[in-house]
């Protein structure tokens, strides 16, 4: 299970196999406990914990749920509630990249889908019945009407749109003070991923693109997206801003770039592979 960029790029291998494997002759499983969207961390220190610390620390702990096997080790989530034991602190996941060994933050993000996939599937869309966890498959079934439910993913685009030696960037409310990304939005029911690309693009700041093409895609499990990667090229309209969608729309210089997201988003990764593209094709010939 990984955010890196390296074919193939679909899925999370190859650190998590991915598993309802529960074999408690295992070993001591390796646990990410949340406290809602919130991973609990060890004391003194930004790790994961066991099972049995995280019980002989007196974390009461519901909705043990299998995740699989990170090399070899079993790997379960869990949810509890606050205040937590004297020392421990609780994190959202995003905030923990480049903190985390990859592997771990990797896992940790799944967990946080599947603990939310958990939390919100207890009762049946339905009929109101009780759902219960299949023990062969990763869905719940509903008791009453034996209604199957999976976790949901949600795809969403995010293209990179270039004009000569610039690039759109956008900044949304919830950004870090002074950073920008990229024109970001999910697929509405019907609708292709391009042209999800184009009405988003055209929505949000006004503008129309042309030369759509696919670069890679990321999961981003908070809860419950696909991120869908693209590059287009500035076909033309004048800059407008949706001001409901962003607070802030521009074009930037590709030597003079404000602060971009950053390593192992797709946002970054499209403008670095951007970046990539434009020096090699300006560097004289040896």
């Amino acid at each position: 299970m990984s955010f890196l960029f390296e074919e193939p790029v679909a899925g999370f291998e190859p650190g998590l196999a991915a598993g309802l494997d529960n074999d408690s002759a295992a070993g001591d499983p390796l646990a990410f406990v949340f406290v809602g969207e919130r991973l609990v961390l060890q004391p003194d220190s930004d790790r994961p914990m066991s099972l049995s610390e995280a019980r002989a620390a007196g974390m009461l702990l519901s909705d043990l749920t299998p995740l699989g096997r990170l090399d070899g080790r079993v790997c379960v989530v869990a949810a509890t509630s606050e205040p937590l034991p004297e020392g421990f602190k609780a994190r959202v996941v995003r905030k923990l990249f480049g903190r985390l060994e990859l592997n771990a933050i990797a896992v940790a993000a799944y967990a946080s889908q599947i603990a939310h996939f958990v939390t919100t599937h207890r009762f049946c869309g339905m009929c109101g019945g009780p759902m219960v966890a299949s023990a062969s498959e990763r869905l719940v079934r509903c008791e009453r009407c034996q209604r199957d439910v999976y976790p949901r993913v949600s795809p969403c685009i995010i293209i990179l749109i270039h004009d000569g030696s610039r690039i759109l960037l956008t900044r949304a409310a919830h950004f870090p003070e002074g950073m920008y990304g990229l024109v970001a939005g999910f697929v509405e029911p019907g609708e292709s991923l391009e042209q999800c690309a184009h009405r988003e693009v055209l929505e949000e700041t006004g503008i129309r693109i042309s030369d759509v093409r696919y670069v890679a895609s990321q999961p981003w499990p908070f809860p419950s997206q696909l991120m869908v990667g693209f590059t287009a090229r500035f076909e033309s309209g004048e800059l407008t801003v949706d001001k409901h969608e962003l607070e802030d729309a521009n074009w930037f210089e590709l030597d003079a770039l404000p602060q971009i997201p950053p390593p192992l988003s797709i946002a970054r990764h499209l403008i670095d592979l951007h970046l990539e593209a434009r020096s090699s094709a300006t560097e004289p010939a040896q």
